[in-house]
């Protein structure tokens, strides 16, 4: 196949994350995204690389039989939100168990094939489930009016306005159809990304399923005339409280980011009404939540993940009572904490746990958390796992991994095995990175035990699992590992993030590509380590193309938050 051609061709499955396999009439094999299994599809080829092909999907010719009539949301297809909103839930569960289950054989180890595959979990809620949502400023096509929503489909520009989208409440609703209207009204501009001009960036909006309180944060530049932001500001705040809720209004906010960066960066933060913070309950524990506070965004499904996880540890941790915690008690190493909510789930049952989490803030919101419901043997650390685990000086006898989509940096994940803790549980919300570090576990000792699958995400391709690790012996004998540093590329190895996380961010958050020799030059610039010779001239006389001011802004950007300066 060649790029441009245009297949047709039935979607045979769809592999994780979203990738459909289409297979043509003369037996090729085309990655489509967006399909579903059982379509008839054409797809125009924009990618050949190693003797794989990858496709653009063009149109959908022929319905799966699996399909309903209609998409459950009017956004879908445009919104790049949802994939599988025309799906009946039932075949979107079974699909997303048979991707994890599948991932999870393919690197399982002949001895330790017997694993207990203990399916998926549904949410509770299949619509208006998500607590959190970061609606973006833009125009709905080149040079048109004012959106505010999501970004389209395949578009890094277009925004799609969602005032009935479906993954959220109507409280939701009714705080975007105002912001909306009220600044459509003053014909404020949005924040152009190539550009860098402009005043509207996001629309951050939270609301907690239990006790319905809700917040809402303007992200905006300081790209205002100076006096007219604060009359601005009170008008929008005002036409917010006089709307009617659900739920209570608990917050409105300001916050201030000049960021080139397409995220929601805060930079320096006001409160127009109320508190800069809301409350949320999970699993008979109090959780207060900034805007910025990581917190699984499906409530109930939060709920169902850690009774999931809590089930695992089972047996592994004493009672409860307090003479049977006090001399019994384990030390708890929670990796990975977040705002600590792992951490306080366990303490009631734990001699100590130790949460380690890299962003200060959620740190901070985890230890007033703690005190929020009076528990006193929690920790929690500030820093990098893979510098902070050297500083602590107790040794766990229980570990509970939580990591970021990318899964464990493989000298963390190093570390924490040569702690030869009995058990392990290892939340994952991306079971690719899951698969890659199951690997390594086994081959160091761990056996899986159970997997189970939680669906926080309905209607989209994401899917948390709960795996749990025993430690078994290692048969010297029957494992037998070979590798050539020759073919490793090592600069994927150094602290931070790698060079593909680099490059993927700058392009999601900037448009701009950026080359391995940019971001080493830019490492230089900024004393970070880089490889040996790595992306360094041949020889004296060799020019090398120096990397453009806009993509060394970008590429610092995505160091800052990655956390690498």
């Amino acid at each position: 196949m060649k790029k441009g051609q245009i297949i047709e061709g039935m979607v045979e499955c769809v592999e994780f994350p979203n990738k459909g396999i289409v297979r043509t009439e003369d037996g090729g094999r085309v990655i489509v995204k967006n399909a579903v299994p059982g379509q008839k599809v054409s797809a125009s080829i924009n990618k050949v690389r190693k003797g794989k092909c990858e496709g653009r999907l063009l149109e959908v010719l022929e319905r799966s039989p699996k399909e309903q009539p209609e998409a459950a949301c009017i956004h879908a297809g445009e919104c790049g939100g949802c994939t599988y909103q025309t799906l009946p839930y039932e075949e979107q569960l079974a699909m997303k168990a048979s991707q994890v289950k599948k991932l999870i054989d393919d690197v399982i180890v002949p001895e330790n094939t017997d694993y207990e595959f203990l399916g998926i979990k549904a949410s509770p809620r299949q619509q208006e489930y998500r607590n959190k949502m970061e609606f973006s400023f833009g125009d709905a096509y080149k040079d048109g009016p004012l959106a505010l929503g999501m970004h389209k489909r395949g578009s890094f520009y277009d925004i799609v306005d969602v005032p009935e989208c479906r993954i959220v409440d109507e409280d939701f609703h009714t705080v975007l159809t105002v912001t909306l209207s009220y600044f459509k009204e003053r014909n404020l501009p949005y924040y152009h990304k190539l550009r860098h001009t402009g005043y509207l960036r996001h629309l951050l909006v939270r609301k907690a399923v239990k006790t319905g309180e809700i917040l809402v944060d303007l992200v905006t530049t300081t790209q205002i005339v100076e006096g007219e932001e604060e009359v601005l500001l009170a008008g929008w705040k005002e036409a917010l409280c006089a709307a009617a809720y659900r739920g209570t209004l608990t917050g409105v906010l300001h916050t201030r980011n000049d960021s080139v960066a397409d995220t929601v960066t805060n930079e320096g933060t006001d409160v127009l009404f109320g508190q800069d913070h809301f409350y949320e309950e999970l699993l008979g524990l109090r959780f207060q939540i900034t805007p910025f506070s990581f917190f699984q965004t499906n409530s109930l499904g939060a709920e169902v993940l850690y009774e999931t996880a809590r089930e695992f540890i089972g047996d592994a941790l004493p009672s409860g009572a307090d003479a049977d915690v006090a001399e019994h008690g384990k030390v708890v190493f929670d990796l990975y904490s977040g705002t600590g909510t792992i951490a306080q789930m366990l303490a009631p049952v734990a001699k100590k746990v130790i949460g380690v989490e890299i962003i200060p803030e959620a740190v901070e919101a985890a230890k007033e958390n703690a005190r929020l419901n009076s528990l006193t043997n929690c920790e929690f650390i500030a820093g990098d796992v893979l510098k902070v685990i050297d500083e602590i000086e107790e040794k766990p006898d229980y570990i509970v991994l939580d990591p970021p989509r990318d899964g464990i940096h493989p000298k963390a994940l190093e570390k924490i095995i040569r702690y030869g803790v009995p058990q392990m549980v290892y939340i994952s919300c991306k079971p690719t990175s899951l698969a890659r570090d199951l690997e390594v576990l086994q081959a160091r000792g761990y056996e899986v035990k159970k997997v189970c699958c939680v669906d926080m995400f309905p209607a989209t391709v994401h899917v948390e699992t709960v795996v749990l690790l025993s430690k078994g012996e290692v048969d010297s004998k029957k494992i037998r590992v070979e590798f050539s540093l020759e073919d490793m590329d090592m600069s994927e190895f150094q602290d931070g993030a790698t060079y593909t996380q680099i490059k993927d961010y700058v392009l999601e958050h900037s448009g701009l590509k950026v080359s391995n020799l940019y971001i080493s030059q830019i490492k230089r610039k900024c004393g970070i380590e880089v490889g040996k010779n790595y992306n360094l001239p041949k020889s004296e006389d060799s020019r090398q193309p120096m990397c453009p001011p806009e993509k060394e802004k970008a590429i610092r950007e995505a160091f800052k938050y990655f956390g690498m300066i």
